[in-house]
This record gives C-alpha cells, sequence and structure tokens, in this order.
C-alpha cells in the first residue's frame, strides 16, 4: 500500500466520460494504458466517483451488480466462450479482493497477474454460476469491512495496468469491470440467432 505521488496535470481527453456516458467510458479506460490520457480517465470514471461515495453505497452498488451479474449468468448459454467470460470475471474479482485486503492491511501488497486466482479450467458452468455469487459476496463482505475500518485518505493499492488506485476506486473497478464482461455472455437463442446468421456467408456456393 502506497501514499500517491504528487498528481500529474491532466490534459483535456479527446473522448470525455460525460461524451460517451458511463459505461463506454469504463470500455474505454479498459482499453487505455499510456500516460495522461490514462491518468485522466482513471480520475474521471473512477476516482472521482468513487471519493463522493461512501463504502456503504460502492456495498450496495456492488449487490445491485451482483444481482444483474447472476441473471446474466443464469441465461447463459453453456459454451465454451461463456465459461470463459465468467472464470475471467471471477479471477479478476478474486485478484481485485486482494488488494483490497492489503488496503485493510489484513494482507501483504505483491504484485501478480489474475490468472492464479481464475477457477480451475474444467469448472462447470453450474460451478462458474456458483463462484460468481461466491465471490461477489466476499466483495461486498469486504466493503463492509472498509466501511467499518477505512484506510487513510490517499492510501493507495496497485492496479498493474491502470496504475495507483484507493480502495474506492477499486470497489468502482471491480463493479464496472464485471457489469462490463458479463455483456458478453450469450443465451441460446442468442447463439442460435448468431449462427444462422453466418451460416449464410460460411455456406459453399
Amino acid at each position: 500500500m502506497t501514499k500517491p505521488n504528487t498528481p500529474n496535470v491532466l490534459v483535456p481527453a479527446l473522448i470525455t466520460v460525460a461524451g460517451v456516458g458511463l459505461a463506454a467510458g469504463a470500455a474505454y479506460l479498459a482499453r487505455q494504458r499510456k500516460g495522461e490520457v490514462k491518468d485522466f480517465v482513471v480520475s474521471r470514471v473512477l476516482e472521482a466517483p468513487a471519493g463522493r461515495s461512501s463504502y456503504t453505497d460502492l456495498g450496495q452498488g456492488l449487490e445491485r451488480g451482483g444481482t444483474a451479474l447472476a441473471g446474466r449468468a443464469a441465461r447463459a448459454a453453456d459454451t465454451p466462450a461463456n465459461r470463459e467470460v465468467l472464470a475471467h470475471i471471477i479471477g479478476i474479482e478474486r485478484w481485485g479482493q486482494d488488494r483490497l485486503r492489503a488496503a485493510l492491511g489484513r494482507a501483504t501488497y505483491q504484485s501478480d497477474t489474475y490468472h492464479a486466482y481464475r477457477p480451475a479450467p474444467d469448472a462447470s458452468l453450474t460451478d462458474l454460476r456458483d463462484l460468481l455469487s461466491q465471490t461477489r459476496s466476499g466483495t461486498v463482505d469486504l466493503a463492509r469491512q472498509l466501511h467499518a475500518n477505512p484506510p487513510e485518505d490517499g492510501d493507495t493499492v496497485n492496479h498493474n495496468g491502470l496504475g495507483p488506485l484507493t480502495a474506492k476506486a477499486w470497489l468502482r473497478y471491480l463493479t464496472q469491470h464485471a457489469d462490463l464482461e458479463s455483456r458478453r455472455l450469450r443465451g441460446a437463442k442468442e447463439e442460435a440467432r448468431e449462427g444462422q446468421e453466418v451460416m449464410p456467408e460460411a455456406a459453399p456456393s
């Protein structure tokens, strides 16, 4: 856990959160990895809105998001693509939980990637649905612990791609990440419809 350095002067970005909307802004954030533009978007999409929220607010947002996640997972068809989406969401959220424990002073920060936190490769769709709910419940519990024992203002824990984030920004990041990624899940009817749309192009002449 580190204290922030003096912030860089942030330059106006061509695409702002106000211009593209929150969800699209978060997607734009996830693709950004360079300099002042990244800092600007992290500030606008994560830190500023999270800073205006209490840990209770953020925990309630995680709970609401968890209900939506469970619904999308329940409707998802049993396909390799859908299982990969769920494994990715679970792995990132477990990885983020370790960062939140560091913010609480209950774990030592270690730089690693999310891959070790992913479910077993042979996890079934049912297993992944259960793990998704359990993982989100764990994040909500960490938000409650942070409410009871908040870190010092300005304390941060590093994100490999986005840089130092406060605990509140981490909670917002996990909410936004799971929401955006889960929108890639496809139900059986959607899979069938997409297959029908591709078939005419793939059919031999």
